[in-house]
């Protein structure tokens, strides 16, 4: 009795862990084109293109006429460091800060930067606060060109004039930007890296050319004003929290090409203040609710439980399969990969795989409760 019994068991568990390699040879399949893609990255905007626009020549196509638009509220104390830079720059007609009902110095401060402040017109019912700020930007706008920046970014003084070329040379109608990313603690940029591989493996983030499932940074952006104006891409999304996203995938679906340029040499930004931070801010937009469906959200959530979550535990607990071990060196892949991302990546950047379980259940909170409140404003 003891000898079937121990002899069911093993067949039991043994049929347990064929069932396991299985599930995660098909998780591998369906995952790996999101990898490439994201390995495949996006055009690098550089700082030896400078010279290349600097002496392009006056011809429309080398040298746009850009206004860049800064969202802003409540941004007092970060708004001076994204403004400097731009005082100035190189093809830059005017710098426009939207000051979106600010109970703060913010407009004070984007005076006397030198930038022309718009006073936000009170929200509109059906509009989320980011995109109306940047509608009423871009309706003042005078450049060919529109680059948006948050409040939060850094950029490069030449950023705003190679974004722009690039954007035109491309051939697309929208980019967006991806940034190096500046985190204030070893904690913090262990959980920020990967709620960042995450969306790597939901989404191939980082992928030059845009699907219609694409993520996108709305910290950048880069468009024709009229292409904007005319096709009423504010209205577009008006609704959406996670409002880049939403514009990337409706001129994907259009049929218009969307791009996302690695910008990580002219622009850095610093999102969060802290883990703590990190895990209501990002983890408030990382699952995309609104713009995936529920039945893809879980599908992603269930997937990138077993490709990128579950191989470091398994192991842990001593039943990994073989394809244990190759989802595995894929996750270390990617932490090689994406560490140009990161502004002095550190220790905690080079350990986030033993939070990507934290940055998993930020995924799923998103998905079972997610948050309608930013910025003081509930949607």
């Amino acid at each position: 009795m003891v000898v079937a019994t121990a002899l069911n068991t093993s067949v039991t568990l043994h049929a347990w862990w064929w069932a396991l390699a299985v599930g995660e040879l098909i998780a591998l399949m369906l995952v790996a084109p999101r990898l490439w893609r994201a390995a495949r990255g996006g055009r690098r905007l550089q700082r030896s293109l400078v010279d290349d626009v600097v002496g392009a020549g006056p011809d429309s196509s080398a040298s746009p006429v850009i206004s860049v638009v800064i969202p802003a509220r409540n941004e007092a104390l970060r708004l001076n460091e994204c403004l400097e830079p731009l005082r100035g720059a190189l093809g830059v007609h005017q710098v426009i800060v939207v000051d979106d009902e600010s109970t703060d110095d913010t407009a004070t401060i984007a005076r006397q930067a030198g930038a022309t402040v718009v006073v936000g017109k009170p929200l509109p019912q059906g509009w989320v606060g980011k995109i109306w700020a940047l509608q009423q930007g871009i309706n003042v706008a005078t450049g060919d060109v529109v680059v948006t920046l948050d409040a939060d970014t850094r950029p490069d003084p030449f950023l705003p004039r190679v974004v722009a070329r690039a954007l035109l040379e491309s051939g697309a109608v929208l980019a967006t930007v991806a940034p190096k990313f500046r985190t204030t603690s070893m904690a913090s940029q262990c959980l920020h890296a990967a709620m960042l591989t995450s969306l790597v493996y939901r989404h191939g983030a980082g992928a030059g050319k845009a699907t219609v499932d694409a993520v996108a940074n709305g910290q950048c952006m880069v468009f024709r004003r009229d292409d904007a104006v005319n096709g009423k891409w504010c209205e577009r999304v008006r609704g959406s929290t996670v409002e880049d996203v939403a514009l990337v995938r409706a001129l994907t679906s259009d049929g218009l090409s969307v791009e996302m340029f690695d910008g990580s040499e002219l622009l850095t930004v610093q999102m969060f203040d802290g883990v703590g931070d990190t895990w209501r801010g990002w983890g408030r937009s990382l699952s995309l609710g609104g713009e995936d469906r529920i039945t893809r959200q879980m599908g992603d959530a269930a997937l990138t439980a077993m490709t990128m979550v579950a191989p470091l535990w398994l192991l842990v607990i001593g039943i990994p399969t073989p394809i244990t071990a190759v989802l595995l060196l894929v996750r270390l892949g990617t932490l090689v990969g994406t560490r140009r991302a990161y502004d002095r990546p550190g220790i905690g950047y080079w350990l986030s795989p033993i939070v990507d379980v934290v940055a998993w259940l930020a995924v799923l909170r998103g998905i079972l409760a997610p948050s309608r409140q930013w910025r003081g404003r509930q949607y």
